[in-house]
């Protein structure tokens, strides 16, 4: 388990598992490589990040996973794997699943919500990325990106 402070000054615990915490993962990650870049969006409000948000009421969070990118991006995923799950214990404490999957479909003109659609970037353009979220800076993150690096489809 990897335990850091994220930038907003959180406790965060990282394992590479699944329902390790006792604790429900209501918010999904999508972390992805696809021909060899990343698949990211711009939020209009927090920057450069992966896709992701919280399951719907009802949703299991492989549903809420692959909503999520699709509204975000526009990308279309299957093949899900479930590979992490972090807490982070702020003042209204939630578990994330985080997911890789393989990209079957890209909507060139999507329908998207709360973000600038997909971007495609390499390692070096987003280790390089000036405008990142806040939560891409911290070491989890980093973490997340070599189990993709080493393992992801």
């Amino acid at each position: 388990m990897t335990t850091y402070k994220d930038l907003k000054g959180a406790h965060v615990e990282l394992t590479f598992g699944e329902n390790r915490f006792g604790m429900e993962a209501r918010h999904v990650l999508v972390v992805v490589k696809h021909e060899g870049k990343w698949l990211l969006t711009r939020h209009s409000i927090r920057g450069i990040e992966f896709p992701g948000g919280k399951a719907e009421v009802g949703e299991s969070v492989i549903d809420a996973a692959i909503r999520e990118t699709i509204e975000e991006t526009g990308v279309t995923i299957t093949n899900l794997v479930r590979f992490a799950e972090y807490v982070v214990n702020g003042e209204e404490p939630f578990c994330k699943a985080v997911f890789t999957g393989t990209v079957t479909h890209i909507d060139e003109q999507p329908t998207l919500h709360e973000t600038e659609g997909a971007l495609w970037l390499t390692n070096e353009q987003l280790l390089g990325c000036t405008t990142l979220s806040f939560h891409m800076k911290d070491a989890g993150m980093q973490k997340i990106r070599e189990w993709v690096n080493a393992n992801g489809s």
